[in-house]
């Protein structure tokens, strides 16, 4: 049963941190009390982030004050000494009560009341009477790298209200890219990997947009959907990566490429499409075209692909009699000599032989030269027939990086220093994929992987709060915690630190890395109830959209910043 008391006059008059005799003094004692709640509510948990947040934020704060005031210093002030005791607890629930009131209710108004209050004459006469203009920090890209500086930026502009932070990005949520071979396996529901922005950046004027041009001269970004452009003092470029298809004939037509969660969807809809056609397929060279699944790239998405395509199709496979396993082909093409060049030889090994064994073809040291609806065609002559090619061996810095005077590398990433900010414009910071960034520790660049990102992304953000407050930039320092890669069917390899993973040990390290890296609570149940599901049953074959025929790809100005991989 619960029990809801409100507070009387008599638990007003013995809530204060010593006994008062006057109630109008236990009164304005318990005004400045709602007035701290408020403020401590206002920097712990963010204005705008909803009275529903602020309410909790002040009941929190409540129960930390009886905790601290009438069940610890009040007994230590009268010589008893706090004993913690159940007793105690009990005398002093009418506290308890006043002070959780008290801090719901002044943790609503404050959240609920906060941005009101900023838009009244004498608060901004007072914002004016400080005699500058906000620093208007303008992030484009809503990746891993994007917001991880926009999330330590509104940090930031709780101390300082001069600040001023928009971020634009073609997709509302946040993906979380390490998972995403597992949707195209329809191990995962989509949705379940992404966060939405607004949320986990609530004081971030966001733009689901995408960015048309960069004027730097005039210092101002023009979007696709708006006439007006948005200015900036300081831009942070965070656009990520789009599939580099190097020219190559029929590739950007007839290839799948893994970016996004479209991709993904399209991708699982495609496969389990052509699952039903040749089940009744008749003519036998069509059905090899069909039950052919090829992925070129041998790095961490080529491989997480095939393997979870691999688990998906023969997953699947009960619900097709007539297609006989025997039938069934998946190959990986790579231009090395290896596969996961990122990881050591070792492993790599561990992961090929692992793989052949369970019936995964592999072409190495050769590279595609041209794909059409019906083949790919490689370098050295031969022929793949197949309705399924998925394109992960290549990526390029986003297009519209190309039109700016600023330093690039031969890829197009910009050349950022140490710090994060161009070598040749003050004005421009840059973190992931589209920015290389040197590694004094190692003497050549950080990789684009998800973990730099974040980093780099944070590091960013307290680098332009220096700048603005006069103090010089710090250099960004961070070494690789791990890599770890899934291989399907419940094994993946790990390296951590030095030390080598590998089998299901590797899977459940995979996992439980991943899940703790996933932003939110909500998500992370979520994709434990998928988990959960995929151990039980077999996976989903329903078709969420009807597949055209046609290999669908991402727009290169619909990308997402992803930051990196891993």
């Amino acid at each position: 049963m619960l029990l809801l008391v409100l507070p009387t006059a008599d638990n007003l008059n013995e809530a204060v941190l010593l006994p008062v005799g006057n109630r109008v003094l236990a009164a304005v004692l318990h005004v400045m009390l709602a007035v701290g709640i408020g403020l401590v509510t206002e920097v712990l948990f963010r204005r705008g982030a909803g009275s529903a947040a602020g309410a909790s934020g002040g009941l929190l704060v409540g129960l930390l004050w009886w905790m601290l005031g009438p069940l610890t210093l009040t007994p230590l002030l009268d010589g008893r000494g706090p004993t913690w005791s159940m007793a105690d607890a009990a005398n002093t629930f009418p506290n308890l009560v006043t002070a959780l009131f008290v801090g719901g209710v002044a943790g609503a108004l404050t959240t609920a009341l906060g941005p009101r209050i900023g838009k009244l004459p004498w608060a901004q006469r007072r914002a004016s009477g400080r005699g500058a203009e906000p620093n208007r920090i303008v992030v484009l890209g809503g990746g891993f790298g994007g917001v991880a500086t926009a999330k330590r930026l509104e940090q930031l502009m709780l101390a300082d209200a001069d600040l001023t932070v928009s971020l634009v990005s073609p997709s509302n949520s946040l993906l979380f890219t390490p998972m995403l071979a597992e949707v195209a396996g329809s191990a995962l529901q989509p949705h379940h990997i992404s966060a939405p922005i607004r949320a986990m950046c609530p004081r971030t004027r966001f733009y689901r947009d995408e960015v048309a041009d960069i004027d730097l001269d005039r210092q101002v970004v023009h979007l696709r959907g708006s006439p007006d452009p948005l200015p900036y003092d300081h831009l942070v470029i965070a656009l990520g990566s789009v599939p580099n298809y190097r020219d190559l004939p029929g590739l950007a037509e007839h290839s799948f490429s893994l970016k996004s969660l479209p991709d993904a969807v399209a991708l699982r809809n495609h496969v389990v499409a052509m699952l039903e056609r040749a089940d009744v397929e008749a003519d036998a060279e069509e059905r090899r075209r069909q039950l052919t699944f090829v992925v070129a790239g041998g790095g961490f998405a080529g491989t997480e692909t095939i393997a979870e395509l691999f688990d998906l199709v023969h997953n699947a496979r009960r619900y097709y009699p007539h297609i006989d396993p025997a039938e069934l082909r998946f190959v990986l093409v790579h231009s090395g000599d290896r596969i996961l060049p990122e990881i050591g030889p070792e492993l790599a090994d561990f992961a090929l032989q692992r793989l052949r064994r369970r019936g995964i073809e592999f072409i190495l040291g050769a590279r595609v030269g041209a794909a059409t609806a019906e083949a790919v065609d490689l370098t050295d002559d031969r022929r793949l027939p197949t309705r399924t090619f998925v394109w992960t061996a290549g990526n390029q810095p986003h297009p519209v990086l190309a039109s700016l005077a600023v330093a690039r590398n031969r890829a197009g990433a910009l050349m950022v220093d140490e710090t994060l900010r161009s070598t040749t414009r003050p004005d421009v910071w840059a973190v992931g994929d589209c920015a290389q960034i040197p590694d004094p520790l190692t003497g050549g660049n950080h990789p684009p992987t998800a973990q730099h990102a974040l980093r780099e992304g944070k590091a960013l953000a307290e680098n332009i709060g220096a700048v603005i407050a006069g103090r010089p930039p710090k250099p960004f320092r961070f070494t690789a915690i791990g890599i770890l890669v899934a291989l399907g069917h419940r094994t993946a390899v790990a390296e951590i630190r030095g030390l080598r993973f590998s089998g299901l040990a590797a899977w459940m390290l995979w996992r439980g890395v991943y899940l703790s890296k996933l932003p939110g609570l909500e998500k992370k149940l979520r994709v434990v109830i998928d988990w959960t599901i995929d151990l039980l049953f077999p996976r989903d074959i329903v078709l969420a959209a009807e597949p055209d025929g046609q290999r669908q790809r991402t727009p290169a100005s619909a990308e997402p910043d992803t930051g990196g991989r891993r």
